[in-house]
């Protein structure tokens, strides 16, 4: 048994303790959000915070969690809306196939989280673990920009 937080919310889960995170979270949770691009944890579309930390899920084994809150990007919206940022992806048509948006997400909203206006660099720092292949990384810096007076 492992326990958990995803999203504030405690969770318990009976699984082996080897078995991924984004399998839990997908399969037994079913937030399927998060995204499987490679498997291998270069391309960051399966990104989650666990403990405000940027980590591919496809990476951890969910016994690795135990005791941990973990926020996904089901957790970004409030109360129903989207989130500036998540609205800030649309409005800036940053956005594309789906596929890296919620790890693009996690890891503006952890860089947000921490540096309320950050620059140019900064954002492109904080993507530099997750891969685009159709919007291209303009329109996801400049949403991510848009987003630094009004949090994420």
């Amino acid at each position: 048994m492992t326990a958990f937080t995803v999203n504030g919310t405690a969770v318990t889960v009976d699984v082996p303790g080897s078995r991924r995170l984004l399998d839990v979270l997908r399969e037994d949770l079913r937030m399927t959000g998060a995204k499987e691009g490679c498997g291998e944890g270069e391309c960051g579309a399966c990104s989650v915070l666990i403990d405000g930390e940027v980590v591919n899920s496809c990476l951890v084994a969910v016994g690795q969690v135990d005791g941990c809150a973990i926020l996904t990007v089901e957790g970004l919206d409030r109360q129903g809306m989207l989130a500036p940022l998540q609205q800030a992806f649309i409005d800036h048509g940053a956005a594309q196939c789906g596929i890296c948006t919620p790890g693009m997400l996690m890891a503006a909203h952890a860089l947000l989280e921490r540096n309320a206006t950050p620059s140019h660099d900064d954002v492109r720092e904080a993507i530099a673990g997750n891969l685009c292949r159709c919007t291209g990384y303009t329109k996801i810096i400049d949403a991510v920009l848009a987003c630094r007076t009004h949090g994420s």
